[in-house]
């Protein structure tokens, strides 16, 4: 890599109508040292007016966030904390249901690092962002950073001019990875549906609430932990052996309550050593990761299987037998040393629970594995502080019983429905098309169904005890479980599922758009499709690879519509949601033209027989993603989605292409016109 990389070499002028299309971005960074081994990486950036930028917080649910990837850090340097940003503003998108956070006009991100290794001159970054208008363009920036030796002043100057100067590389990486999403002009100031405010910086709000759903969410597994059979027979227990054993009543208080906040402190510990050992955001960025995903759906399946009976999973006994000879030596020390009995004793209780609570805090980043911690073990230690204060409500507590073990089968069905959503995030990465909307829900629907009968006592496993009668508990929890069976059913049918709507695929993502028996459902069979082709939104034959779509559309002589869209598209589903599915737009899209949907952020590698580099940007094309974004660019001098383009049977166009029309009636007359000069 050279010394500077600069993003822009000079200005693409791409011409659509009149519209000239630039990237509205400019980038400038420096170097602040704040002590011989520590400097602020700053990176400050101009955006044109109507543009904002997507911050790195932004959910990844909803528009693509902000990404910084800091090279070589490993024995070089580290990272102090997350980056900060500047002034942001958030808006809820009521597409994706997710409140994301933009910059206008300017931004400023400063990364603290400090330095491990005394000969790094330089840093270097990549930093990709997503910045919108009427359309979104994903691009990427790079940026050298040189760090001065011991002895040398720091120079605050820009590591890149804002003058872009062609002779510094020899091509140009503005159109390396570019997605589009467009967004209405008045999304952001004019939706009723958006409200928007703003904060001095970013961690600082999005991350309380953020950790406070962790906290709040840990501390509901905490608190399903104790009805656990290694749990709950531990608390009377041990509040009975402090309050025995200590000379008077305030100190069996005092040493349950050290108990607790011993409980607290292990588990805390805990969260602190996965953020030391993996850093930060290193789960953070693998919980996108396929390889990530597959392993623990499997470590879940496990985890499942445990609850469920098959086997324990324990720690070695002998490290609960060093722990019990170290908790008779009486005093703190030996409170502490009964603590940690109880983790490594119940861990075949715990763990199941913790594992993946400490992933799903973990994979936020920051101080939310300790938070996450926190929350589980504070509602773990509660009860033996209570106790300790209030001994006569152990009088009141339900006396241990296969219940106990209920309640550990009934965490194994939830635990096993969770693992197929990490299934179904690898799946969706990668668009296998394995695991689509329906397989998804059937398996719920058949765990759900199996928990419901264990309710009833149809089924019985391993551990349960005899059951002579059903307790009103049971029956009551049977009843939700099955009531849930009963509203997941039509998702099959077509239903949208709010409730559930993070869990199972999208509904595009399907084997039928509207299910198995929806109201739009062809009558053929996918193997009476055309060769290449899928059933797309509302059943309408879709191809996703142009030269098939071509050799098709020319078999039956009819007009090609091409349909530059992408899976992070919010208007692109705008248009077809309210659009296509208008009657006399859904007839012309299924009767009259041949639909070719390409989408610009599909992730998947192509063979490598069919990789090669763009003329437009001189770089190597090696996802289905890359190549529809360079054939945009390439042939219609654009690269914005959704992009609407009709032509006929030697490529010409047809009439004018058109972008994000929601207007259905003026859509249609596009459509109409387009396909009758086909006919002419």
């Amino acid at each position: 890599m050279k010394k500077y990389i600069i993003l822009l070499l000079s200005f693409f002028t791409f011409f659509f109508g009149n519209a000239q299309i630039k990237n509205p971005v400019k980038f400038s960074s420096s170097v602040e040292k704040i002590s011989e081994t520590e400097f602020n990486l700053i990176v400050k950036a101009q955006i044109e007016k109507d543009w904002h930028v997507y911050s790195q917080f932004t959910p990844p649910d909803g528009s693509l966030p902000m990404i910084l990837e800091f090279k070589d850090a490993k024995g070089n340097y580290e990272l102090v904390g997350k980056a900060v940003e500047s002034k942001y503003k958030k808006q809820f998108n009521d597409i994706f249901e997710v409140d994301e956070y933009y910059f206008e006009n300017n931004f400023t991100v400063t990364q603290k690092v400090k330095i491990t290794n005394a000969k790094v001159s330089e840093i270097k970054l990549r930093l990709e962002y997503q910045v919108c208008k009427d359309a979104c363009i994903n691009d990427k920036q790079n940026f050298v950073f040189k760090i001065p030796a011991a002895n040398k002043a720091v120079e605050k100057a820009s590591v890149f001019e804002d003058e872009f100067k062609s002779e510094t590389t020899t091509k140009s990486p503005l159109l390396d990875t570019i997605s589009i999403v467009t967004i209405p002009k008045d999304s952001v100031t004019q939706s009723p549906t958006i409200t928007t405010d703003s904060a001095d910086n970013l961690p600082e709000d999005d991350e309380k609430k953020g950790l406070w759903t962790i906290f709040f969410l840990a501390f509901l597994g905490g608190f399903a932990a104790l009805f656990t059979p290694c749990v709950f027979p531990m608390i009377p227990m041990t509040v009975s052996f402090f309050t025995k054993q200590s000379k008077d009543r305030s100190k069996g208080i005092r040493n349950a309550i050290l108990y607790g906040l011993s409980i607290i402190f292990i588990y805390v510990f805990i969260g602190l050593a996965v953020t030391g050992i993996f850093g930060a955001d290193a789960l953070n960025k693998l919980s996108t990761d396929v390889y990530f995903n597959v392993i623990f759906f499997f470590l879940l399946v496990v985890f499942a299987a445990s609850f469920l009976g098959a086997f324990e999973i324990m720690l070695p006994n002998s490290w609960a037998n060093k722990v019990d000879k170290q908790a008779d030596r009486g005093g703190f020390i030996g409170i502490f040393f009964m603590a940690l009995a109880l983790a490594i004793v119940s861990f075949s209780c715990t763990g199941p629970i913790v594992g993946p609570l400490l992933v799903e805090s973990a994979s936020k980043g920051g101080i939310a594995p300790i938070i996450g911690m926190l929350g589980f073990s504070s509602a773990l230690a509660l009860p033996f502080m209570l106790f300790a204060l209030f001994p006569s409500w152990l009088q009141s507590l339900p006396k241990s019983g296969g219940w106990l073990n209920t309640v550990k089968v009934s965490l194994g069905f939830l635990e096993l429905a969770l693992a197929f959503k990490f299934l179904s995030n690898a799946d969706l990465v990668l668009q296998l098309h394995w695991l689509e909307r329906e397989v998804f829900l059937a398996i719920w629907i058949a765990i759900f169904v199996v928990w419901g009968l264990y309710l009833l006592g149809k089924i019985t496993l391993p551990h349960d005890s005899p059951l002579t009668h059903i307790s009103v508990g049971r029956l009551f929890l049977s009843v939700v479980v099955f009531s849930f069976v009963i509203y997941m059913i039509p998702g099959l049918f077509g239903a949208p599922l709010k409730i559930i709507s993070a869990f199972p695929p999208p509904q595009s993502y399907s084997e039928s758009p509207n299910g198995f028996f929806g109201s739009n459902s062809s009558s053929k069979s996918d193997v009476d499709l055309p060769k290449g082709a899928k059933y797309g939104e509302h059943n309408i034959i879709t191809f996703t690879d142009y030269d098939e779509g071509l050799t098709y559309a020319k078999s039956i002589n009819k007009p090609i519509l091409i349909d530059f869209t992408g899976f992070a598209c919010v208007n692109c589903r705008k248009m077809e949601i309210n659009v296509w599915s208008d009657e006399s737009v859904l007839k012309i899209l299924k009767n009259e033209v041949v639909l070719i949907s390409l989408y610009v952020d599909d992730k998947r590698k192509m063979p490598e027989s069919e990789r090669f580099i763009s003329p437009s940007t001189k770089e190597e094309i090696t996802t289905y993603g890359e190549k529809w974004t360079d054939f945009i660019i390439t042939k219609y001098k654009t690269n914005s989605q959704p992009y609407y383009v009709l032509i006929d049977l030697q490529e010409n166009n047809l009439n004018k292409p058109v972008g994000y029309t929601p207007n259905s009636k003026e859509y249609e007359n596009w459509l109409k016109d387009g396909i009758s000069r086909f006919k002419k």
